[in-house]
């Protein structure tokens, strides 16, 4: 069997870190050169407004480690100190950006909480649903901006394709919604009914293909709802509280960004069509969405920005919020390498 640490240590290889990098630099200097305006750039104004908008960007973006780390140390029941936290975090948010964003870190992020001493039930537990409580955040914010924005001003972009956009967007949402609402009964309500139903659905002929993924997910389902049956009001309170934090700033990102470069922004309307480059990036092939997210923005967000400034926001857009973590990952691991080691399996700690 391979081990763990070497897997670990060929997922995040040289060649693995290189190629989102690539990806997204090699986007990011194609759509600069296509479309570089230089009278554009001259036009922005720097004022003392505008560093005040730097400080509140690298607020955010510190309130979104922050969150993600106070909200692990909930989930452990604080068993990870904050500089334990720190490290985890920094390293999920790194495997997500390493590997396809169709997959995800999750499966990389079970092994990392383990190692840091807490038990395979648990932290599959932390896991699960960190990711169930992502995808609430989702499902309930659609709605919101929905309803307090413009239908039409959410969907009307770039081409007049806005129909089959919002088709897209919707089929999207639908399917995450069923996917939340299957993991919500199955940790919080009845959690052996719907590891039943998971384990006969793969029992079809046409689910053979993902009959060992779907058995997992019934048994992480169960251990889940164990693991958390003894929780109580407040602390589902301050885990969402801590999700929407990290969110919510993860998003506001790119309102601050517009407003320093162009000191105007329709706030509600950039979230919203920020959501949806979400969704769409959920299903990109590439390592993190890199490429992608670059080429996309503009696409997107091009009608509410000034036409020179688009495509140098996005590489801004990236370079803040995407690649620093990897660059903080590369820093972190060999140390947490060091300083962790995995969890026996006849141990319960954590």
């Amino acid at each position: 069997m391979q081990n763990p640490d070497a897997g670990l240590k060929k997922l995040f290889s040289l060649r693995t870190i290189l190629l989102p990098i690539v990806l997204g630099a090699g986007a990011g200097l194609f759509i600069v050169l296509r479309n570089f305006d230089s009278e554009a750039l001259k036009s922005i104004q720097w004022t003392p407004v505008s560093y005040l908008w730097i400080v509140v960007l690298l607020a955010l973006i510190f309130l979104r480690q922050w969150a993600y780390m106070y909200r692990i140390r909930l989930l452990s029941d604080k068993s990870l100190s904050w500089k334990r936290s720190f490290y985890v975090i920094s390293l999920w948010e790194f495997a997500s950006a390493v590997t396809p964003t169709v997959v995800g870190g999750s499966a990389v992020a079970v092994y990392i909480v383990n190692r840091e001493h807490i038990s395979a039930g648990r932290s599959t537990a932390i896991v699960l649903i960190t990711a169930f409580l992502d995808e609430l955040f989702f499902v309930f914010m659609v709605p919101f901006l929905v309803f307090w924005g413009s239908y039409e001003q959410i969907f009307r972009f770039a081409m007049g394709q806005g129909q089959v956009q919002s088709g897209v967007f919707w089929t999207g949402y639908i399917i995450i919604v069923g996917i939340t609402a299957l993991i919500g009964v199955g940790i919080f309500i009845k959690p052996q009914a719907v590891g039943k139903f998971l384990k006969a659905l793969g029992n079809f002929r046409l689910m053979n293909r993902w009959k060992e993924a779907i058995g997992g997910m019934a048994y992480d389902l169960e251990v889940t709802a164990k693991e958390l049956s003894d929780k109580g009001f407040v602390f589902w309170f301050r885990v969402m509280g801590a999700t929407i934090l990290t969110w919510s700033a993860r998003f506001l990102v790119v309102n601050v960004l517009i407003l320093l470069f162009t000191g105007w922004a329709d706030h509600l309307l950039i979230y919203a069509r920020h959501l949806m480059i979400w969704v769409l990036l959920l299903v990109t092939p590439t390592p993190g969405g890199s490429g992608v997210a670059e080429l996309i923005f503009g696409y997107y967000l091009g009608d509410l920005i000034p036409a020179g400034l688009v495509h140098p926001l996005a590489v801004v857009w990236r370079a803040v919020t995407y690649y620093p973590y990897i660059l903080l990952g590369i820093i972190v691991l060999p140390i947490w390498l060091r300083t962790s080691r995995v969890l026996k399996p006849n141990k319960t700690m954590g």
